[in-house]
């Protein structure tokens, strides 16, 4: 053994391409409002920003493969009487958009087909784009806005007067409110589309039964005074949020929504940088992307056994104050690239930022691309309103890397997938129980069962030869086990001897079924047989006590070397954690002190 052990991951040596200046969308006008959201929204055909626009509030919409430096004017979509605050893209129709503005007014758009930002036209004959549809109800500025991931056309809508609304875009009405009693800072569905997470002013973390407008649970979230953000992590029933200690420090946090009094492990430090962290979950290769508002990087981290395992980071001179992420089927697959952001760069440009798996096969790499959500909603509104829950159906990430388009490979699963913890251990009885195999049908009436002294010992030599068999495989398996693997040979103390104690009484019955079947002819009566069946239990009681005690002496030596194995390797496993945390404190101290 070497002493060092890295952890198998396929996404460990993840990196980041930046992309080249005239491959950026420049010439741009980001918003520079202060109000915290991400700026940028994207889906596979456009990117929208937050434009800084005179007389109103207004947003551009980018086609992606409309590069290069912009024209000094563009068509806008102009409608809002104020400053737009944040937008979001409809998940089943990537022409449709919707819009929050610090005028108290949700309002919708399409995207005009054909539409380009470079019209054959003069600058003083190019027309902006006007909403479809407005959602009027909140009093005061809507900060947020967000489409259900499940149903279709349901809008959740968070604003100033300290209320959601949930929105039937169809009908143009709010059927639902939460009475969230603070200022909202970020808001995140469950995958199923059932639940909503929020985090607000006053510090508390809610998770909504949005149907019933109550909370499920309320728990205190990051004690520090600044915004903090959550994201549903999918199709798990987990939650992660990024906020601030009290002493300002950056932190993240991993919820258990079933359960949610305190973060799984607590709250995990990142660094003393004061600007929000936000926070984005990649599904299809169980990541969180952590962008820094106000910095440049980006770091990323897998869950793997309710713990965020540090990958790798991003690293970049120019701060964003705004980014997006690409939905997984808009992603290059023929560049095995997993995710693909899209951040502002001094409000002027915005740079597309690739994170690629290096591999050399040119090949459909399909244990990084597993299915993935489509454009087919899982219900409409009326289905949602009515209380259905259910995942959309996924398409495969193969019939897009073949250029088929999207092509179903799923239906709808009625519940979100069980979260993924540690792995339990596997049962007992298909790796390790070999069924006797069953008595021959004419020496049933013949059986004449032992005393129950000597079943007692036929059960426990069984359990005890077949505990001795299972170490000793397991013991050789974990001499060549990697990190993750550790744990292996404590496996076995979780099946019960109640589990093995009938398959060693139906080896003992066995036994002397085929003796009495070998011994006495078929025309034997039952009194003629007795003085063979006498004899074949005594053999077999003779064989038990003398094989007992010598398995049982073996079978301790042999425990107790695999005892002394475990606490060796327990011992050498908490060294090196010791000594990794005290690597990471010296590097947080270099990095703190070169600034």
């Amino acid at each position: 053994m070497s002493g060092r052990f890295v952890r198998s991951s396929k996404y460990r040596h993840v990196f980041g391409r930046p992309t080249r200046k005239d491959q950026c969308y420049d010439n741009l006008r980001v918003s520079t409002n202060a109000w915290d959201t991400n700026l940028v929204k994207v889906n596979p055909k456009y990117l929208a920003v937050n434009w800084e626009a005179g007389g109103g509030g207004a947003f551009a919409v980018i086609p992606l493969h409309e590069r290069g430096k912009l024209p000094e004017k563009i068509p806008l979509f102009r409608g809002h009487k104020a400053v737009v605050l944040d937008t979001d893209w409809n998940p089943f129709n990537d022409n449709l958009i919707a819009s929050g503005s610090d005028d108290g007014k949700a309002f919708l758009w399409r995207v005009p087909e054909d539409f380009t930002v470079r019209p054959n036209a003069s600058p003083d004959e190019i027309q902006d784009i006007a909403p479809v549809g407005t959602l009027s109800g909140h009093p005061k500025k809507i900060g947020h806005v967000i489409f259900n991931p499940a149903a279709e056309n349901i809008l959740a809508t968070a604003s100033g007067d300290f209320t959601v609304k949930i929105w039937d875009i169809e009908a143009g009405k709010a059927k639902l409110t939460l009475k969230v009693g603070d200022m909202v800072q970020s808001e995140s569905w469950s995958a199923n589309g059932s639940l909503l997470v929020t985090t607000s002013r006053d510090k508390k973390l809610r998770f909504w039964d949005v149907r019933q407008e109550r909370p499920a649970h309320e728990t205190a979230g990051h004690s520090g005074a600044k915004n903090s953000r959550a994201v549903w992590l999918g199709e798990r029933d987990r939650v992660a949020t990024t906020g601030f200690s009290k002493m300002s420090d950056r932190q993240l946090a991993l919820w258990d929504i079933r359960a949610p009094r305190e973060p799984i492990n607590g709250f995990k430090t990142l660094d003393s940088i004061s600007g929000v962290c936000m926070p984005f979950w990649d599904e299809g290769t169980q990541c969180l992307y952590l962008a820094g508002r106000g910095d440049g990087n980006i770091r990323y981290f897998e869950l793997e056994n309710d713990k965020f395992e540090y990958l790798s980071e991003y690293k970049s001179s120019e701060p964003q104050r705004g980014i997006a992420f690409m939905p997984k089927r808009g992603v290059n697959i023929h560049e095995n690239e997993v995710t693909r952001a899209f951040k502002t760069v001094n409000d002027t440009y915005i740079e597309p930022i690739s994170f690629i798996v290096p591999r050399r096969s040119e090949l459909f790499q399909d244990d990084i691309y597993p299915p993935t959500t489509g454009l087919k909603p899982a219900m409409g509104p009326a289905e949602w309103f009515a209380g259905k829950e259910a995942i959309p159906p996924k398409i495969s990430m193969a019939s897009l890397y073949d250029g088929e388009g999207l092509k179903e490979v799923t239906g709808v699963q009625e519940k979100p997938t069980p979260t993924s913890t540690a792995p339990e251990p596997k049962p007992a009885e298909p790796a390790t129980v070999k069924k006797a195999p069953e008595p021959a049908p004419e020496s049933t009436p013949l059986v004449v069962r032992p005393a129950p002294s000597m079943k007692e010992q036929g059960a426990s030599m069984a359990a005890m030869v077949s505990k001795f068999a299972d170490k000793e495989e397991e013991s050789e398996e974990d001499e060549n086990s990697s990190f993750e693997e550790v744990s292996n040979p404590t496996e076995p103390r979780v099946r019960s001897p109640v589990v093995e104690t009938p398959t060693a009484q139906q080896k003992v019955d066995s036994k002397l079924q085929t003796s009495i079947s070998q011994s006495t002819p078929e025309s034997s009566s039952p009194a003629a047989a007795s003085p063979v069946i006498s004899i074949a239990a005594g053999n077999v009681e003779s064989a038990v006590s003398t094989g007992a005690a010598v398995v049982a002496d073996a079978v301790q030596r042999e425990i107790e070397t695999i005892k002394a194995l475990i606490a060796e390797q327990t011992k050498t496993i908490t060294a090196q954690a010791q000594h990794m945390q005290t690597l990471a404190a010296e590097v947080e101290s270099l990095k703190a002190k070169l600034g």
